[in-house]
């Protein structure tokens, strides 16, 4: 299964229809993804039929937000909630841990739209730890690395999470994956879902070959 990281509506309308099972709309790619505008999901709304998750995130650099931030986000999950499927954030104490009583109340605003705890995982000690946090939060998968830079790096790291909780939480394998090494990523690692950016190119703009490309190999049996 595929999720692409869309940045803005024109993206996510060609993600769709190169073949995306899912999309996840943010905005502003130098930060790595930040809350979409509302109007940009409208019109995504409009224009694709496969589910349209909304990533949840006042700002860039950390994942520790204030009470202003925070509100924000509450904010931001009650006027997004009537148009999207789901949504994807993470918050993260001063000590990069899990703050489970802030990311469960957001879980239990979202609902019943299904939540990602997405790549503020990645930053946590003790990842093992981390995922049953987020299981008793109420989170349905997370977005991860593996924790070491990239998926690529982080494969090993993901496989053990996958074999040890697979049954309990979905496993959302990003960070750098593309058509020339997914199918490689997917053998190791065991994961169903693979997120990608598909972007090749300067600018934000996603690949729509790119997205037909990794498609296309996810289709395949394994």
């Amino acid at each position: 299964m595929l999720e692409i990281a869309c940045f803005n509506a024109s993206s996510a309308v060609v993600a769709a229809k190169a073949g995306a099972d899912r999309i996840e709309l943010c905005a502003d790619y130098a930060a790595e993804g930040v809350t979409p505008s509302f109007d940009a999901l409208q019109q995504v709304k409009k224009s694709v039929e496969v589910p349209v998750h909304v990533m949840i995130r006042p700002r860039g650099d950390d994942f520790n937000y204030n009470n202003v931030e925070f509100q924000k986000m509450k904010t931001d999950i009650e006027r997004f909630k009537p148009e999207a499927d789901g949504f994807v954030f993470g918050i993260l104490d001063a000590k990069y841990r899990v703050d489970e009583q802030r990311s469960q109340e957001l879980v239990e605003l979202a609902a019943p739209l299904l939540c990602t705890f997405h790549r503020a995982f990645d930053q946590v000690p003790v990842p093992e730890k981390a995922v049953k946090q987020i299981i008793n939060c109420g989170f349905k998968s997370i977005l991860t690395s593996g924790g070491l830079g990239d998926a690529e790096d982080g494969a090993e790291r993901v496989a053990e999470l996958q074999e040890e909780f697979g049954s309990e939480i979905t496993f959302i394998l990003g960070g750098g994956v593309r058509s020339k090494n997914v199918e490689a990523l997917r053998k190791e690692t065991n994961v169903e879902w693979f997120h990608s950016s598909a972007i090749t190119k300067s600018g934000e703009e996603v690949d729509e070959d790119e997205v037909a490309k990794l498609r296309s190999i996810l289709k395949q049996q394994k």
